[in-house]
This record gives C-alpha cells, structure tokens and sequence, in this order.
C-alpha cells in the first residue's frame, strides 16, 4: 500500500528532508585526505545533533544485522552501506559516497551524494557526472499520472550511452514514517508500467552505477556491496514529492 501524506505530514518531511540534506552539505566539507571514514560517521552524529534530528541508520536491523553507523560511507568500489572504519583512511584520488538518511518528528529525509577527492581519473569523474544527471532525469519524469516506470526509464535512458552497469540489487523507494516504503523504485524498467504517481506519495530516487558491471558482491560484514569486478561505483538521491505539479526536491541543501 502506498502511503499518500497529509498537509501536516508533508510539513513534517519537509522539515526531516531538510535537516537531512543540511547534515550531507555539512560532511560533504570535512572529507579530505587522511580523514578515516570512523571520523566522518562520528562528525555525522554531531551534525545530526546540531540540526535537531537523529540518525535512521544506526540501529537499522535486517536480517538479524544490526548497522552500527550513522550514516553509510562507500569509498571507490563500495556500492552502498559501507560502515565507517578507524582504518580506513580517504585518499587523494578516491569516490566517496555518503548516504544520509535521519529522523526528525517521526519522519525520514534521505538523500546521497558522491564526492571526488583531489584528482580522479576520467572516467570516475564522468560516472559521477553521469549519475546525477539520471538522478535529475528520473525526477523530471515524477508528475501526477506518470507511472513509476517512467522514472525508471528515464535514469536507464539517461545512462545508456555510457555503457554503466546500473545496480539491480539494490533500488530507490517509498518513504515516510519508515525508511523504505512503497513503491520500489528500480533503475532501469519500461515506461508506462508500475504504480501510478499520485501528488502526496514521497519517494526516495537513487541511481546506483558502477563504472563496470552491474553485478556486485556482499562484504564479510553483511552490510557492505562492492563491485563484483573492483570498478568504482557512484551514488546520487534525493527525497521528492509528487504534487499537482510536478516534483518538489525536498532534499536541496
């Protein structure tokens, strides 16, 4: 069942989602070289802190597993739910994705960025480039009427010229109370097929890509996805509303 927010509901996602795309601006500025991702997890917590919500990762179980950061750090061939690390250390050259998701009020904002450190090659930056830009494409599709599979489509299209494998294990999604909720939201599909969008649903879009294959491979820690063939992968999101006209990004810094 998709959840359709009230007045007073939206208020309150807006204020999650702004809370939580403040948090993101604000670690964005302190990755640097020879900061671990241990420290960045633990500067996240005091952001939240400071911006008045609390993190909807920490704690988060599947499975039996319980996560135990407060936000996901993904560094160069991490797809997605990297956990911060006193030994892992950001180095000049590195993709780091963070992925933000918090708790304000009752109610989730998510959203996610991938940063480049110094100089990267070419071909990383352009996977970047590219994500977002489908990430921007499948937000230009959410409109009354428009089917989920028209944001699906929309972000493949937006990616096929690249040859990037587009990530089928983990997708975008419902969200509002809870972090994931309905519809599921993939990365690729046909238009005019799923749910159709109805102004109050709140979706969380999130193109994953990697720079090789789209097939990835689970950590020894449960959480982290990696690349099944170690390219580098990139990580855009934004949490949107459908209104009578169109797309409100809830997640703008």
């Amino acid at each position: 069942m998709i959840d359709l927010k009230s007045d007073d509901e939206v208020k309150k996602m807006r204020a999650a989602c702004s809370a939580a795309a403040r948090v993101l601006q604000d670690l964005v500025s302190l990755v640097v070289p020879g900061i671990s991702t241990a420290g960045l997890d633990s500067a996240a917590r005091g952001l939240m802190l400071r911006h008045g919500c609390e993190s909807a990762c920490y704690g988060y179980v599947v499975g039996g597993l319980t996560y135990p950061g407060y936000v996901c750090i993904s560094l160069n061939d991490e797809v997605v739910h990297g956990i911060g690390s006193p030994s892992r250390i950001i180095r000049d050259g590195d993709l780091v994705s963070l992925d933000v998701v918090v708790r304000r009020d009752g109610f989730i904002g998510d959203n996610a960025r991938t940063i480049t450190v110094g100089k990267v090659s070419p071909e990383a930056k352009a996977l970047c480039v590219e994500t977002e830009k489908a990430l921007h494409a499948g937000i230009a599709a959410v409109r009354p009427g428009n089917r989920v599979g028209d944001i699906s489509a929309a972000i493949q299209a937006s990616l096929s010229a690249g040859g990037y494998g587009i990530v089928r294990d983990f997708v975008g999604h419902g969200v509002g109370r809870k972090m994931h909720e309905e519809p599921q939201i993939p990365n690729f599909g046909k238009a005019g097929t799923g749910p159709k969008l109805l102004a109050g649903m709140c979706l969380a879009i999130e193109p994953m890509v990697n720079l090789g294959s789209h097939k990835i491979i689970m950590g020894a820690d449960g959480w982290t996805a990696r690349t099944a063939d170690g390219k580098v992968s990139a990580h855009f999101e934004h949490t949107v509303m459908v209104t009578e006209k169109g797309a409100e990004i809830l997640t703008l810094p």
